[in-house]
């Protein structure tokens, strides 16, 4: 009997360490696949003409150099669009925020009337749109054209972020919680900034990460709506420019380059443009784990 239980819970680790390693090995394989391409791209971008010509940079730098990037920081206009993407990206971070916040909040409570029929209204904007030219022209009637308020007013809010700050704040506020301060004479505003807000630190901190990052990697809005001040083009709109020139020929201000291959350009240009998130993320890290997990798991 003792050597068919031995048997049976050998077999038993056996099964669970099978399975323990192809959970390991899916979860190295989808790493990979997110980590390799970026890889490359970097690797493209720190290598000379001559080697990504001949296809021969996978992974590593063939024959190392910054001159991409020198022909980047060359052109005197890439710092100030960095400036321009980085105060528009907070701007709308922040804007995008506060009426999330402040639509989530009421909807959230079962006390308020109608909030069924609001919130449904709401949703109908995830499926449906006016496109891209009643926008345009409404923008410029508006006459928000070449202006940032083009690229933070129209996407400021987010219906889908919406619906996750909702159910984020139904479920992890309890409602006696706002009992309890209203017995003791806080009002909706100071309910909402006292309790609301504290307790759901790890939702803000994901959602202003999606805010952050789709506006950031944007330009297709920039594209349309800054057309003649140049001076108000953003990162992406300008490294947009800057690889379709590269194709031909790539004129900087003081300078005419002749690239090669423009190949390395865009990789560079798409290095430059991920590194700012990359280097914001870590600090964010553990707010955003919290709120991609908020609600997975309840006692």
């Amino acid at each position: 009997m003792k050597s068919l239980g031995n048997v049976l819970t050998a077999h038993r680790n056996r099964r669970f360490d099978i399975w323990d390693v192809l959970i390991h090995l899916t979860l190295i394989i989808a790493s990979l696949v997110c980590l390799l391409p970026f890889l490359h791209v970097v690797a493209k971008s720190l290598s000379s003409d001559a080697f990504v010509i001949a296809n021969k940079v996978i992974l590593l730098p063939r024959g190392f150099t910054f001159e991409a990037y020198s022909k980047i920081f060359a052109d005197a206009s890439i710092l100030r669009s960095l400036y321009i993407s980085v105060i528009v990206t907070v701007a709308f971070t922040i804007l995008g925020m506060i009426i999330t916040v402040c639509a989530a909040y009421p909807l959230s409570r079962k006390q308020l009337k109608g909030r069924t029929a609001l919130t449904m209204i709401f949703m109908i904007t995830l499926y449906f749109s006016g496109g891209i030219i009643p926008e345009y022209m409404l923008m410029n009637q508006l006459g928000m054209l070449d202006t940032l308020w083009a690229l933070i007013l129209p996407q400021a809010f987010s219906a889908f972020n919406f619906l996750i700050m909702k159910t984020s704040i139904s479920s992890s506020i309890p409602v006696s919680l706002e009992e309890s301060a209203r017995i003791d004479g806080a009002g909706h505003f100071r309910i909402l900034w006292s309790i609301v807000l504290p307790l759901s630190k790890p939702i803000i901190a994901t959602l202003s990460l999606f805010y952050a990052v789709g506006r950031w990697n944007a330009y297709q809005d920039a594209l349309f709506y800054i057309k003649q001040a140049v001076d108000l083009r953003p990162l992406q709109l300008k490294l947009y420019y800057l690889v379709i020139q590269a194709s031909e020929s790539f004129q900087l201000e003081a300078t005419q380059v002749q690239l090669s291959n423009p190949e390395v350009l865009k990789a560079s240009c798409v290095v430059f443009a991920t590194l700012p998130i990359l280097c914001i993320y870590p600090f964010i890290q553990k707010y955003f784990v919290q709120g991609v997990l908020l609600g997975a798991v309840k006692e």
